[in-house]
């Protein structure tokens, strides 16, 4: 069979057998492209080798060199044409340097830090769209910048609310409305020349670089507010291999602040897929996403359309007031980082009334995971929290633990690096894993993982950074230990635990002393010095 598309010079060779010999029949169907090539040399040619007793196939790429495919599924003509078009490189040191020398761009240009992630994201998103914008000035430039989002956004859930944001907050803010002509040609040149050809978003590495651009940029947002705890990138790629996601995961994040968890999980399901009715599917049907912040919901939404996820099911609002929602999305993972620090607007008048005189959430977020917790019921939830949760046994943190308890079993714990939110929040998070829908079992073993030490070191202006390439190694270790579960001292530890028990691993690890030195008991005394010095205490 011969299927071509004349216009994209493409021609796809189909030989059918019952039951097909790879050595002998490749050649059958190779002197036919030996055929095409002689009768049109102009074509590229995919040649497919079809079982039809099952569904057993062997794809062949015939351009400028033959490449035999990794394919077990028939594709669209679309998608064979994607095969041989020009690709984008992937180079991360590149987009580092550049990121760098954009943000000062972004500076001398009066763009204020706050705003830095969505103006990136939302030029970038017009820019790999097309966007024309050399010698126009700044009215003109961002008409096509409105245009296209609204383009982008034409099928997606709540979509006069994202634009409103993008638009409200980002275009028309004075501060671009304010830009210079000349100004905001040179940024957007820039992007477009020194960022987009070194990001392949067709790629998993692609979609990850992508990531590291974006959060670049949300960490100068956290730096002016001391509250905003953006999830980091690499902590939340461990936290979706810990969940276990695969290509019938359907994801919720009813705090999803600017998207981080969603993005990470839609890359790993992804990875999975082969086809683009595939990828449709899971963009459409399996992640979903609530944020209550009107400026951070149109980050999460310029997150999701930079990955390529235009029509996502991320909507505005209170989880709580969208709780049916939650239960209609059928998610069997939730992934979440909830706001430690909730004020009485953000939650149920009921459940605020009983603060008494604090006026912030006395659960430090726990309260938002029990609720969602008991409207998915199923499957596993994953949630950063203060240690506040994980040390306090009394009160109604320790009220909701138990409850917690007795519907949910709480698989496993992490401690994570003290300085993780930097240079955003000062919280120190943990990690904790529950199996829903299933109460926790008399004497069960948690997992406790002591996993402070990530490798990553502060860098003033742009954040922690893995400037050592640890990490990799590092999220083998914590994973391998994890998932077998092992008692390593001074790395993690099985207990069975209570509501009325500590759920951290300081708790009950060893301590591994054949790893201390001379200069790590100096290094405290130093510290402790230090610490008297600053309380004048000396």
């Amino acid at each position: 069979m011969r299927f071509c598309d004349t216009k994209n010079k493409l021609v796809v060779l189909v030989e059918t057998k019952k039951r097909y010999n790879i050595k002998k029949d490749k050649e059958q169907l190779f002197s036919y492209v030996s055929l095409e090539q002689r009768i049109f040399p102009e074509n590229k040619i995919i040649a497919i080798l079809a079982n039809t007793s099952n569904s057993n196939i062997k794809v062949w790429k015939i351009g400028e060199y033959e490449e035999e495919l990794d394919d077990t599924k028939l594709k669209s003509i679309s998608e064979y044409i994607e095969y041989f078009k020009p690709r984008n490189i992937n180079d991360k040191t590149a987009v580092l340097e550049n990121t760098a020398r954009l943000n000062r761009m972004l500076h001398d240009n009066g763009i204020p830090e706050k705003l830095r992630s969505q103006f990136v994201g939302t030029c970038l998103l017009a820019l790999k769209d097309g966007l024309i914008y050399k010698g126009l000035s700044t009215k003109q430039i961002n008409a096509g910048i409105k245009e296209k989002l609204s383009l982008m956004l034409r099928d997606s859930i709540d979509k006069a609310k994202k634009l409103a944001a993008l638009q409200s907050n980002i275009i028309e803010s004075q501060y671009v409305e304010g830009l210079e002509s000349d100004g905001y040609n040179e940024m957007l040149d820039f992007i477009h020349y020194s960022i987009l050809p070194y990001i392949n978003d067709m790629t998993y590495e692609g979609h990850d670089i992508l990531s590291y651009f974006f959060t670049t940029f949300n960490k100068y947002v956290a730096r002016e507010d001391k509250n905003q705890a953006f999830t980091p990138n690499h902590i939340s790629h461990f936290m979706c291999k810990v969940a276990g996601i695969h290509r019938n995961t359907r994801v919720l994040d009813p705090t999803c602040g600017s998207g981080t968890f969603l993005v990470q999980a839609m890359t790993q399901i992804l990875r999975e897929c082969e086809t683009d009715v595939e990828r449709k599917k899971v963009k459409e049907e399996q992640i979903y996403g609530i944020e209550f912040d009107d400026s951070v919901y149109g980050l999460a939404t310029t997150n999701m359309l930079i990955h390529g996820d235009g029509n996502s099911n991320i909507r505005g609002g209170s989880c709580f007031d969208l709780g049916d929602w939650i239960a209609d999305t059928n998610s069997n993972l939730v992934l979440m980082n909830p706001p430690y620090n909730a004020s009485k607007s953000q939650v149920p008048k009921t459940f605020a009334n009983t603060w008494g005189k604090s006026s912030t959430d006395p659960t430090k977020g726990l309260y938002f995971v029990k609720f969602v917790a008991d409207k998915v019921k199923r499957g596993r939830l994953l949630s950063l929290l203060p240690m506040q949760c994980a040390i306090k046994t009394d009160g109604m943190i320790g009220d909701i633990k138990q409850e917690m308890l007795n519907e949910h079993t709480l698989d496993a714990v992490f401690s994570f690096p003290i300085d993780m939110f930097y240079p955003g929040a000062s919280a120190v998070a943990c990690c904790m894993v529950f199996d829903l829908g299933k109460p926790h079992p008399k004497n069960y073993e948690t997992f406790f993982g002591y996993y402070r030490e990530d490798g990553f070191e502060k860098r003033k202006g742009v954040g922690r950074v893995d400037v050592k390439d640890k990490w990799v190694e590092t999220e083998k270790k914590w994973y391998d230990t994890y998932r077998s579960r092992l008692t390593i001292p001074g790395l993690s530890v099985c207990k069975s635990v209570t509501s009325s028990m500590e759920w951290c691993a300081e708790a009950y690890m060893e301590t591994d002393y054949s790893t201390l030195s001379k200069m790590d008991f100096v290094e405290k005394l130093r510290d402790y010095a230090a610490f008297l010095v600053q309380n004048e205490k000396f």
